[in-house]
C-alpha cells in the first residue's frame, strides 16, 4: 500500500494540481486509514464494504464530526478509484457506502447596518487606519476568505478597471471592486503602503506594521478590535464579512450562480444556504409568478 500511496499522493500534485493544503487533508486521511488496516492485519486491495462500514463506525465512537468522516470517505474513495485504474485492485469498496449526513450549519450574518457601522469605524488619520478602512472595505466588498486576501500581491489588484484576482490553488476567478472599496484601497496603496514596507520587494498587497505580509491573526485581531469599537454584539471573524457579503447580495436581487463564482465554491449547494436569508418579498413574487413554484 505504501507504494501505491506514494503514486496516489504524486499523481495528486503533479496532475491533478492540487493545494498543498488539499494534498495534506488527502495524506493524514489514508496515512489514518492504513493504520486501521495494519490493526486489523488488512491488505488494501482485500478491504470490502464490511470494513469500510467498520472503519466510519470506530471514526464515529473516536469522536470525529460527521463532516471529517465524509471527508476521509472521499479520500478513501478518491485512492480506490486510483487504484482501480491501474488495476492494482478489482472494486471499490467504498462504491456503496454512504458518507454520515452534515447538517449545514447556518452562518452568522452581519446586517446592513452592523457592516455599515463596522466600516465605519477605521479612521484614515494614519498609516494603520487608512490600511485598516482599506482592508475592512475589501473583505466586505470581495467576500475572499482570510487566507485569499492575505495571499494577495500588489498586482494582482486592477485599480484602473476595479477587480481583483485571487487564486486559490489551480483555480482563479475576478472579483469586482465597488466604488468605496475602490476609492479605499487606492487610497491605502498610494498614502500608506509604501511607507509601510521596509523592503521594496515586498509584494504583498496588505501588511502590517513592520512591512511584513499579514497573517490570519493579524487579521483575526484587527476586525476584533473594530467590533469592540462598534459596540457590536455579535462574533465577528473575516468568515462573518464573506457571509455578509453573499447574503447581501442575494438579498438585493443577485443571481445565485453570480454569487457561487464571486465566493469561488465549486459546488452551488455550498451557496445555496444563504436562500434562507434571501427577502421574504423575493419569494413572494416567486411564488407567485413561477408556474412550477
Amino acid at each position: 500500500m505504501e507504494r501505491q500511496l506514494k503514486l496516489f499522493f504524486e499523481f495528486l500534485e503533479n496532475e491533478k494540481k492540487l493545494s498543498d493544503n488539499t494534498l495534506q487533508s488527502y495524506k493524514r486521511d489514508l496515512k489514518q486509514f492504513r493504520r486501521f488496516l495494519e490493526s486489523y492485519s488488512l491488505h488494501y486491495n482485500k478491504v470490502s464494504e464490511d470494513d469500510i462500514n467498520l472503519y466510519i463506525k470506530e471514526l464515529q465512537e473516536n469522536g470525529k464530526k460527521a463532516s471529517s468522516i465524509s471527508r476521509a470517505i472521499a479520500s478513501i474513495r478518491s485512492f480506490y478509484q486510483f487504484a482501480l485504474k491501474r488495476k492494482k485492485v478489482k472494486r471499490d469498496p467504498t462504491a456503496n457506502v454512504k458518507s454520515p449526513k452534515i447538517e449545514k450549519r447556518v452562518p452568522s450574518v452581519l446586517t446592513s447596518k452592523e457592516v455599515e457601522l463596522l466600516l465605519d469605524q477605521p479612521k484614515d488619520v494614519d498609516l494603520k487606519g487608512t490600511r485598516d478602512k482599506a482592508m475592512l472595505e475589501f473583505a466586505y466588498a470581495t467576500g475572499m476568505r482570510v487566507t485569499e486576501i492575505i495571499s494577495l500581491d500588489i498586482d494582482d489588484v486592477n485599480l484602473e478597471e476595479g477587480y481583483v484576482t485571487c487564486t486559490n490553488g489551480n483555480k482563479q476567478r475576478t472579483i469586482p471592486l465597488g466604488t468605496m472599496a475602490l476609492n479605499a484601497l487606492k487610497e491605502y496603496i498610494e498614502d500608506a503602503r509604501d511607507i509601510l514596507i521596509k523592503d521594496e520587494n515586498q509584494k504583498a498587497l496588505f501588511v502590517n506594521v513592520n512591512g511584513g505580509r499579514l497573517t490570519r491573526q493579524g487579521f483575526w485581531k484587527i476586525i476584533k478590535y473594530y467590533k469592540e469599537q462598534a459596540h457590536i454584539t455579535k462574533d465577528i471573524t473575516p468568515h462573518v464579512l464573506r457571509h455578509s457579503f453573499a447574503t447581501h447580495l442575494l438579498q438585493n436581487g443577485a443571481d445565485l450562480k453570480a454569487i457561487q463564482t464571486m465566493l469561488g465554491h465549486s459546488d452551488i449547494s455550498s451557496t445555496q444556504v444563504y436562500m434562507q436569508f434571501q427577502d421574504g418579498g423575493l419569494k413572494d413574487i416567486y411564488k407567485k409568478a413561477h408556474p412550477r413554484a
